[in-house]
């Protein structure tokens, strides 16, 4: 696939400019070069010579100045000295072509802004490493945002694809590279980077669609951390299948929770601060240290509520789980200090 079309359909984030504050900036620099220019010429007005009076005042450097640098040229006033001229074609000529250029910039930049962003890409794409790609930008997408942001990660380490160009563009207004397509075509996913993420997580609204783009997304990455939203439990296996490592049945989960909540509001308040990061309890996974291992998870630092092993999750109760070893993972009930 060629280069350029290998980047369309990418955005970058990019720090917003209002037009009034890049006009001014222009304008700034314009009369930089005129300021520039003007000190030039009056600090050697004896090398010029004015075809009316013969002498050049300050009035005359600034008007020489003026008309010099928009090439008006109107003759009357010239550099007759070798010293005067030598300026001339070392420093006026260089702010004059500089003065141009600043005053159509606006064509310019129009004309070489898909250059200048297919060596933005390009190069973001060449950084592009275990970063994390979220299929979807709605309700699902942004809320695993969130708690991947609450979870100290940078924005940078975040790619969004959406079939909507409207939802990418309000990602980059957000701070993240976002990628517009069907995310259940590879082409689409290789702009994302999808072979060398770390994390992909599908936050589509089908179920169908969250199948193909698990499909499509564990062909290119057999390594990945493929986590899935589905609406339907009954199609949890098939998402599995698929290539999913983890399945989040949405639907499901929200009606237990209303479940929970009508039978015990404390319960339900208790789950809704787990998912909160930061609130108050938090769940998060580490490692086990060299003194923990060969322990049970009682001994350890922190409340332990499960054991990672294999892949496999073992309660804490599970007799394979009191005896630790340094390949384990664990499952911590955290409190932050107030």
């Amino acid at each position: 696939m060629r280069g350029d079309e290998s980047e369309l359909g990418v955005v970058l984030p990019t720090p917003p400019i209002g037009p009034l504050r890049a006009v001014a900036r222009r304008m700034a620099l314009a009369l930089g070069f005129l300021l520039a220019m003007f000190l030039l010429v009056a600090t050697d007005r004896d090398g010029y010579r004015d075809n009316a009076d013969g002498s050049v005042s300050l009035l005359d450097a600034l008007y020489y100045v003026t008309v010099s640098i928009s090439t008006t040229g109107y003759g009357d006033i010239t550099p007759v000295t070798d010293q005067a001229r030598l300026i001339n074609i070392v420093a006026v000529t260089p702010l004059r072509i500089a003065f141009l250029v600043v005053l159509v910039g606006t064509t310019l930049e129009v004309l070489t802004k898909r250059t200048r962003e297919s060596i933005r890409i390009r190069s973001w794409r060449s950084r592009l490493r275990d970063h994390t790609v979220i299929v979807g930008y709605g309700t699902k997408g942004r809320a695993a945002v969130r708690a991947l942001l609450e979870n100290e990660r940078e924005k940078d380490s975040i790619v969004i694809v959406d079939p909507q160009q409207s939802a990418v563009d309000e990602a980059a207004v957000d701070g993240f590279a976002g990628v517009a397509g069907d995310a259940t075509r590879s082409d689409v996913l290789n702009r994302a980077g999808v072979a060398t993420a770390s994390q992909i997580i599908i936050a589509v609204q089908r179920d169908d669609t969250a199948v193909l783009v698990t499909l499509t997304a564990r062909s290119l990455n057999p390594d990945a951390t493929i986590v899935a939203s589905v609406r339907e439990a009954e199609n949890d296996p098939l998402v599995r299948q698929s290539g999913a490592d983890v399945v989040i049945t949405s639907s499901e989960a929200a009606g237990r929770m209303l479940g929970v909540a009508t039978q015990s509001p404390a319960v339900s308040a208790l789950i809704e601060d787990f998912l909160v990061y930061g609130k108050g309890l938090d769940l998060y996974e580490r490692g086990v240290t060299e003194e923990e291992a060969g322990g049970s998870p009682g001994d350890c630092e922190g409340m332990v509520i499960a054991v990672v092993r294999g892949g496999e999750v073992l309660a804490y109760a599970d007799p394979r789980a009191q005896t630790l070893t340094t390949d384990d993972r664990l499952i911590i009930i955290h409190v932050p200090p107030v």
